[in-house]
């Protein structure tokens, strides 16, 4: 299978949602199951009662910049306490254990480059319907995963597989 042959799925999440850090280990099943040919993209949408979600999907568009961006998200989610607790600083001790700049990160967060996609993103997400995290879109369906994960992989393997048949 070529890269990208299959409809791209989209995993609308909140960095400090605990129900995505669950989430990841069917997104992680995936990969493992479709590689690249499954084209994967987190999408931001940080929820309001998480005060540190916002800052933590800029510091993530900063890792993905830097090429890191994936093992940024997987490495913050399985901290999404801690976050709570100590914001600020556990978003540059993430970037420091995935090998990013650590510097360019925290001024990411202070300059705000990477706002314009985090608001585009959240915009996106509640035109489309995205009410809670996480959420997956693929070929044109939406999946919410935020009251529940039962089933959830299965439906999108269906989608998947259905995309490889036609």
């Amino acid at each position: 299978m070529i890269d990208g042959s299959l409809p791209r799925l989209e995993f609308w999440c909140d960095l400090q949602c605990p129900d995505c850090h669950t989430a990841l280990d069917d997104v992680r099943a995936l990969r493992a199951q479709y590689g690249d040919a499954l084209p994967l993209e987190v999408r931001h949408f940080p929820l309001e009662k998480h005060k540190h979600a916002y800052a933590a999907a800029e510091a993530a568009e900063e890792a993905f910049a830097q090429g890191l961006g994936w093992p940024f998200v997987e490495a913050l989610l399985a901290r999404t306490a801690e976050l709570d607790a100590r914001g600020h600083q556990v978003l540059l001790e993430v970037a420091r254990e995935v090998g990013a700049d650590v510097e360019e990160v925290d001024t990411a967060l202070v300059d705000g480059r990477h706002m314009l996609t985090v608001d585009a993103d959240q915009a996106e997400g509640k035109a489309i319907g995205v009410t809670g995290t996480p959420t997956y879109v693929i070929g044109g369906k939406r999946l919410d995963g935020g009251q529940s994960q039962d089933g959830l992989r299965e439906r999108i393997v269906a989608v998947l597989e259905a995309a490889k048949s036609s």
